[in-house]
């Protein structure tokens, strides 16, 4: 089960966190990079969120179990 989900520094800001699970990712466009929104329960997106990480193609979006 997802407990944690971050993006480290280095997101190009492609997009594709936010198209795959827009529930948890959201592109800041002043920041210049994905953002992790405040979500309760991060398990109900787990598989959005491990598809998000396996596609982005610069690998910054970690999540803990």
């Amino acid at each position: 089960m997802i407990k944690k989900v971050w993006i480290n520094e280095g997101c190009i800001t492609c997009g594709s966190s936010e198209d795959l699970c827009p529930e948890v990712f959201e592109i800041d466009v002043e920041k210049g990079t994905a953002i992790v929104k405040d979500v309760d329960d991060l398990s109900t997106f787990e598989e959005k969120i491990k598809l998000a990480a396996a596609s982005c193609p610069v690998n910054v979006i970690n999540f803990s179990e």
